[in-house]
């Protein structure tokens, strides 16, 4: 294995002009300017609209609100992947790096669930209808806990309860909102609306199933998961896996072999629900739904690209190294890496990324990621960088690189 030690420091590039500079802030970032966008046409939807009727504001409620929920279905964030993806490697840069920004999806659910929030509040308080007044109140306040509990503050520090109010809370919002539109003699289109909302958010769970599990324990740190009942995900997808189905989910990132069925999944201790993973081992978990892209899924977009990962990050770029569908070059800080990992994973990697820079952080300490992450993006001759790592770290090197005119990409923890 490599460390950077004995390297040649290079110096990190001057940020580029202030205009620029300035559209790269984490609060200008791609999923805000596209929540941004979804209130701007509701502003204008509502200017030109001059008074709108209650069926007309009834409308816009809805459309808002089927686009919230519609945009996280499992095939339409497949969808979208595909399409931005699509692009050859023979386009500008500036046009592929907006489009590499398309995991940011997630600007599109909140916008919509803000707005249609709105108008559902404006259509109810002119409502004059007691049993549509109770229903529509009744509603607003379940919106309104919903909207609440996502609000990062909320989310990062009760993710358990957010998950819960989010799902259940969901399903009895869309409960009441099948209420209030019978009620409310409804025509073709928001029964059709509200069929393909309720369709996209049961389809998941039609594919729910509990499937066996082969577990590895190279340390107590981490558990490799071995699956196979007859799903072989793609490269850069996620499974979400779960010991109680109705209670909470996890996603990790799937790792296909080369030409062999089956998946693993890197699962390190982070909490509560992965820490009793790896002490209780269950030979058996539950999944649903189909496996979805992730946020590396953007490599193709480039002709070179660099992974920096640290820890358990590895996971989520060891597939995209195996399948070598892209050039890349692998960045990764972690702890005693062959103790945690075991060899034979570590022994992996290193086959398919020789000439990896692996940083040993028990032994060296923490590493400077951004100038890491410069050096092996320079000296590989790379159009992007792709990092996976926690959110600290993760928006410290994207929005590092960024203001320094490097395309970088990282998620951005909006679920």
């Amino acid at each position: 294995m490599t460390t950077s030690l004995n390297r040649r420091q290079l110096d990190l590039p001057p940020l580029v002009p202030g205009p620029r500079r300035l559209l790269k802030h984490p609060r200008l970032m791609h999923y805000n300017r596209l929540a941004a966008l979804v209130f701007t046409a509701n502003l204008v939807f509502l200017y030109t609209s001059w008074t709108p009727s209650e069926r007309t504001m009834g409308h816009a409620a809805l459309v808002n609100l089927a686009l919230a929920v519609v945009v996280r279905q499992q095939y339409v964030v497949n969808l979208l992947f595909r399409m931005a993806t699509s692009a050859p490697t023979s386009w500008p840069l500036r046009i592929r790096w907006t489009l590499g920004k398309v995991y940011h999806f997630g600007g599109l659910h909140v916008g919509g669930a803000l707005a249609g929030t709105a108008w559902f509040l404006a259509l109810t308080i002119g409502t004059r209808n007691r049993p549509l007044m109770a229903v529509g109140w009744t509603l607003l306040a379940l919106l309104a806990l919903i909207v609440a509990t996502a609000l990062p503050p909320f989310r990062s520090r009760r993710h358990d309860h957010f998950e819960k109010i989010h799902r259940f809370g969901g399903w009895s919002a869309l409960a009441l909102f099948w209420t209030h539109t019978l009620l409310a003699t409804p025509g073709p289109f928001e029964v059709t609306v509200l069929a393909v909302v309720t369709f996209s958010v049961a389809l998941p769970w039609l594919r729910l199933r509990k499937v066996p599990v082969r577990l590895e324990r190279p340390s107590s740190h981490v558990v490799l998961a071995r699956f196979d009942h007859g799903e072989t995900p793609f490269a850069g997808s996620s499974t979400a896996i779960s010991r109680s189905p109705l209670k909470e989910w996890h996603s990790f990132a799937n790792v296909p072999a080369p030409g062999e069925p089956g998946f693993r999944l890197t699962i390190s201790r982070a909490g509560d629900w992965t820490g009793a993973f790896i002490d209780d081992l269950p030979a058996k978990v539950w999944v649903k739904g189909i496996t979805t892209a992730g946020v590396a899924n953007i490599e193709v977009l480039f002709k070179k690209v660099v992974y920096v990962a640290t820890g358990s990050g590895i996971g989520p770029c060891l597939p995209h190294l195996l399948a070598a569908e892209v050039p890349s070059r692998l960045v990764w800080a972690t702890r005693d890496p062959r103790a945690t990992y075991g060899d034979a994973l570590v022994d992996e990697i290193l086959a398919v990324q020789p000439h990896a820079l692996v940083w040993d952080t028990s032994r060296h300490g923490k590493p400077d990621m951004v100038r890491l992450a410069h050096e092996a993006y320079r000296e590989f001759g790379a159009e992007a960088v792709i990092c996976i790592s926690n959110k600290k770290l993760t928006w410290q090197v994207v929005h590092g690189l960024e203001r320094r005119g490097i395309p970088a990409y990282g998620a951005i923890w909006d679920s």
